[in-house]
């Protein structure tokens, strides 16, 4: 196995994830950084990424992966199924490192798989991975549990810095980690320069250990103001999410994914500092703090 990579694709560059992980790459500076897209994109990308279309057949995949020593793919819901494609094409052109669509809830874990069914496509991903094991050919699956900083900021994690208002589940004392965009970006860097270290493993990284009280407590000490909270149960959450994903609305999905760190369902280990063993000492990660990372989002929030 090389002892260094310095030549990335990256698929889903545009999406949440991908922009973040992009991020990352051009950041750290010594990476050669290609973006896989489709002509009938109209998505743009910073100076110094090469932009390579493709109509992500086989054939055109392997041939844009020629000469790449790592492929990330960032892809959201709609591109899990379509991975394995990703990994024959990318073991084809002689590449030695993937990356799956991971960077969120862990989904070795079947009761977040039962709980949002989608999640055993990616699993599905990781045994593939497992079984193309060679010499020449690694994998690394990153499980970030939710992104705390992004969350905050659009309100994903039901925290509204402009109203002053919070959704609180259950009692609000469950604890789970979270993890920062520039945690994730770093992580992703780590684990391309340490191939050796990071080869054939599921990695679970952190930035915070926190609960939606704690995370209450620090934007109103940071706001200065007592917030207005409504308050729901991890049932009443899963039955509507699970009720309207069955409709077709994918914003079921966004509830679900929500209740795994949020939820009190027995069994989803969603604090990776407790359930798992974190990477965080492999890769170089620091521990992050709940009260800094408020401070911070809530300054962004001021300034724009």
């Amino acid at each position: 196995m090389t002892s260094t990579f310095k030549n990335i694709a990256l698929i889903g560059a545009s999406g949440n994830i991908g922009q973040i992980i992009l991020r990352g790459l051009l950041h750290a500076s010594d990476f050669n950084v290609t973006v896989l897209t489709r002509s009938s994109s109209a998505a743009t990308f910073p100076a110094g990424v090469i932009v390579r279309t493709s109509d992500f057949s086989s054939a055109d995949l392997q041939e844009a992966f020629k000469g790449q020593d790592a492929v990330i793919s960032a892809v959201g819901a709609t591109g899990f199924a379509d991975q394995k494609k990703y990994v024959d094409a990318a073991i084809a052109a002689g590449v030695c490192r993937f990356l799956p669509s991971e960077f969120s809830a862990d989904t070795l874990n079947d009761t977040v798989n039962n709980l949002l069914p989608l999640f055993f496509l990616k699993k599905d991903v990781i045994e593939y991975l497992r079984s193309k094991e060679s010499d020449s050919f690694s994998w690394t699956g990153v499980a970030t549990s939710g992104l705390f900083d992004w969350g905050i900021t659009n309100r994903f994690f039901q925290f509204d810095i402009a109203s002053r208002s919070a959704t609180i589940w259950d009692n609000g004392d469950k604890r789970f980690t979270l993890t920062n965009e520039k945690q994730l970006e770093d992580a992703v860097v780590s684990v391309l320069r340490h191939p050796e270290a990071t080869a054939n493993k599921y990695l679970y990284i952190s930035s915070v250990e926190t609960s939606q009280n704690e995370i209450l407590a620090a934007l109103e000490s940071t706001t200065s103001s007592s917030w207005a909270l409504q308050h729901t149960t991890t049932d009443a959450q899963v039955a509507e999410g699970s009720k309207k994903l069955q409709s077709g609305d994918f914003d079921g999905a966004l509830q679900l994914v929500r209740a795994i760190p949020y939820g009190i369902t027995p069994g989803l280990k969603s604090n990776f500092a407790k359930d798992r063993v974190l990477a965080n000492g492999l890769l170089g990660l620091r521990e992050e703090s709940v009260q800094e990372t408020i401070q911070r989002v809530v300054s962004e929030f001021k300034s724009n």
